[in-house]
């Protein structure tokens, strides 16, 4: 797949390649049965691996969980590089191997759940223009091998990123494409989908479809939830987030910061990364109903994790924090917030 080689080329940087290996190989060491997973990236590598296998699939699939943690708890600036070390190295090279057909299919789906992540990191750091690329890929490689779950999800993720962009019609677009690629979805799945649809909605300014969605991914949460919790995957955390969101597009400011605040509460504490962005959410939309005391204490529990995460977007909600603070320095609390975000924050973020 020389699509892949190129594409995860122009994402390394040249100096740090040697450096991405040997980070590389420390996450796989992290795999249960590494040896045998370092074994199989170095034999790609040095391009001995004639004949593909199973086994093959499940170090592609292994290390992509490793990775998604990473990101998960340290950002996408953190993880993306070896992510695309990877894909260049590893996973390009398995995908050129021959093998049995139905081995082939399940690298070509396993490495478009990679695709997927890595554009999602992309996302992450702010470079939307690489991570539509990497989703592109992410549809090739799942069209290809019949994966609808990683298509759907890839549609849904590049929602995500045209609701964020604030590309209302795009996203409600890519959200109801998601939607109709899973028609046989379950209900953890169908509320995945349908609090992206309601997101995308409230964007718009069509409430009703927003209500009408929100209400679905509620229902089907109970259903998913009665049926016993799924560790990582879309949870009560998400839906509250959706909600918050929705509120939020139709001018209940209160009612999205009572929603977030649920967020924050449901969500697992392995998300870092989220915790600290939408912590830094809750705190402006606190600060926008005038709880300036509350915002400062959403903000300064945001900072505790802040020198772990290395995001772009946390970076741009630190940036907003400085701005929306400054006409409230009189206050107490405000300042002593400004002084501890002025000794921890990247020295760039910090205004003149």
């Amino acid at each position: 797949m020389d699509g892949i080689i190129d594409l995860g080329r122009l994402d390394m940087d040249p100096s740090r390649r040697s450096v991405l290996g040997v980070g590389l190989f420390s996450v796989a060491l992290t795999v249960p049965d590494w040896p045998d997973v370092v074994g199989r990236m170095e034999a790609a590598q040095m391009g001995v691996r004639s004949r593909l296998g199973m086994s093959d699939v499940h170090t592609v699939t292994a290390m992509t969980e490793q990775l998604s943690s990473m990101d998960d708890q340290f950002g996408g600036r953190t993880a993306r590089p070896l992510a695309a070390s990877f894909l260049v190295n590893t996973v390009a090279p398995f995908l050129k191997a021959s093998g049995r057909e139905d081995v082939r299919r399940a690298m070509m789906s396993a490495a478009s759940d990679l695709c997927y992540l890595t554009g999602y990191m992309a996302v992450d750091e702010g470079l939307h223009g690489l991570a539509q690329r990497y989703y592109l890929k992410a549809l090739e490689l799942a069209g290809a091998s019949e994966d609808h779950l990683t298509f759907c999800t890839t549609l849904r993720g590049m929602s995500v990123q045209a609701v964020d962009l604030r590309q209302g019609p795009v996203a409600m677009r890519l959200a109801d494409a998601a939607a109709a690629s899973s028609p046989q979805a379950g209900p953890r799945m169908r509320a995945f989908l349908a609090g992206q649809q309601a997101h995308a909605a409230a964007q718009t300014g069509n409430r009703r479809s927003a209500l009408m969605y929100l209400q679905e991914a509620e229902v089907a949460m109970d259903k998913a939830e009665a049926r016993g919790k799924v560790f990582g995957s879309y949870a009560p955390a998400s839906l509250s987030y959706h909600t918050s969101q929705v509120r939020y597009e139709m001018g209940d400011v209160h009612g999205a910061v009572a929603a977030m605040e649920e967020s924050d509460r449901l969500r697992y504490g392995i998300y870092r990364r989220t915790r600290v962005k939408e912590r830094a959410i809750l705190a402006e939309r606190q600060l926008a109903t005038g709880h300036l005391e509350a915002a400062c204490k959403t903000w300064w529990l945001a900072l505790d994790d802040y020198p772990l995460v290395n995001s772009g977007r946390i970076d741009q909600r630190v940036t907003d924090m400085f701005r929306l603070l400054a006409p409230h320095l009189k206050n107490h609390d405000a300042q002593a917030l400004y002084q501890r975000a002025r000794d921890i924050v990247r020295p760039e973020l910090i205004p003149a």
